[in-house]
């Protein structure tokens, strides 16, 4: 099971993989799901287990985001 965190725009997408992987968060750009709505097209896929310390590294580095997810793959 992943979780998507949607975010606002692809720049600022690109911006939030980085601070997950200066933190030692595994992630992944993907498409946002067709059954999901965004503004942006880009969302970000970490694993469910992620989820928590994700959003936490995210707010810290003042990243807003769209909200965070459940997704199958």
């Amino acid at each position: 099971m992943y979780v998507v965190i949607l975010i606002y725009s692809p720049s600022h997408a690109v911006q939030a993989e980085k601070i997950l992987q200066r933190a030692a968060i595994p992630c992944k750009l993907i498409p946002v799901p067709r059954h999901l709505s965004s503004d942006c097209g880009v969302c970000i896929r970490i694993r469910q287990s992620d989820k928590a310390a994700a959003l936490e590294t995210l707010a810290r580095a003042g990243m807003e985001t769209q909200g965070a997810r459940n997704v199958d793959r």
